[in-house]
């Protein structure tokens, strides 16, 4: 970690100066160390907005008015509805960075401090990456689900999702099949089917395959030593993948087992994405945004009538982040659920 050029005169200024440092890498070490989100940010769908009271996805649902004519024929204009919007409420999500009175006493020395919060840091990261892709995944909720981002398994699906239901609006509905005791050759001929009805004829197809530890090796079971192709980049960047259709298949510890929600070893669920429709929206200033540090031993007021007041001997910081995992095509993705091998 590159340390600060200055020596800052305050315990308050070395935390500041030390997490503005080390913010980038906080972000790149969320982003780039889960398949998931590694891949949302490798291919631009990590976007960053400016505010609104939604986030706003518009969706096109059928074609607009195009036909051929013949010279001089008259060409009729009739208003075409086509385009539509999917609306996402914001989300938040937020790691705190505590250093309690005795932490500080025990850490007296600039080094000290610095090692301190680079520990602290770190631990806040690594919670920050697994209830985000926790939450991506749908395998993690908090005491409160419906303040968490979406995940995949509302997504994908025929559910309301955006304000609009895709039991009642079909084109906003996605490929969705299960596979329950399947051998090698039913696993393959689902995955082809799924694959083949979300895309079309040309590239505008799957890009990337997740599903969990016992989905990949039952996958690899299926391939040949011959054919266990794999993404090069993917694989230097420490992600085990095997490739159907051209398409990298990952595995993440918190994908769905075969009931979407809950971890499993023995049954898997697969999901298909087009990075092109689904990703996240992050608000520009609350993207892993931190406030500054409590003083120690801040008071609150106390209550009207009362002769006590509350404190706390330590200082504390807030990292936070205001988004939503987002889409605009959910007939791009598919997944297969409630997968068991025969």
């Amino acid at each position: 970690m590159a340390l600060a050029s200055h020596t800052p005169a305050s315990w308050n200024d070395i935390l500041s100066t030390t997490f503005h440092n080390y913010h980038k890498t906080l972000t790149d070490n969320v982003f780039e160390t889960r398949p998931l989100l590694q891949h949302y940010m490798s291919k631009g769908r990590v976007k960053t907005l400016s505010g609104g009271v939604s986030i706003v996805e518009p969706v096109m649902y059928s074609e607009g008015q195009a036909d051929s004519y013949a010279e001089w024929d008259a060409i009729q204009v009739d208003p075409q509805s086509t385009v539509s919007a999917a609306q996402f409420d914001w989300k938040q999500l937020y790691a705190t960075i505590a250093i309690s009175g005795l932490e500080e006493a025990q850490n007296n020395g600039r080094e000290a401090i610095i090692n301190l919060l680079e520990a602290k840091i770190e631990q806040a990261e690594g919670t920050l990456k697994n209830r985000l892709n926790g939450m991506l995944f749908g395998t993690y909720a908090s005491s409160t689900a419906a303040n968490d981002f979406l995940g995949l398994p509302k997504i994908i699906g025929n559910a309301e999702v955006g304000g609009i239901d895709g039991t009642v609006e079909d084109w906003w509905a996605s490929r969705t099949d299960t596979g329950a005791g399947v051998d090698a050759a039913g696993l393959e001929a689902k995955l082809r089917d799924l694959y083949n009805a979300s895309s079309d004829a040309g590239p505008d197809t799957t890009d990337a395959i997740f599903t969990n530890a016992f989905g990949f090796g039952f996958y690899e079971s299926t391939l040949t030593p011959q054919v266990r192709y794999t993404d090069t980049k993917k694989a230097n960047l420490g992600f085990q993948n095997l490739m159907f259709k051209d398409v990298p298949m990952m595995w993440d510890f918190q994908c769905s087992g075969g009931t979407e929600g809950t971890v499993a070893t023995d049954s898997a669920t697969f999901y298909g994405i087009n990075s092109k429709y689904v990703g996240l929206k992050i608000h520009k200033d609350r993207n892993f945004a931190q406030s500054k540090f409590t003083e120690n031993l801040s008071g609150s007021t106390a209550p009207a009538g009362s002769a006590t007041a509350e404190g706390l001997d330590a200082r504390i910081s807030y990292i936070t982040t205001f988004g939503n995992h987002t889409t605009r095509n959910r007939r791009r993705l598919w997944k297969l659920t409630g997968v068991t091998a025969a």
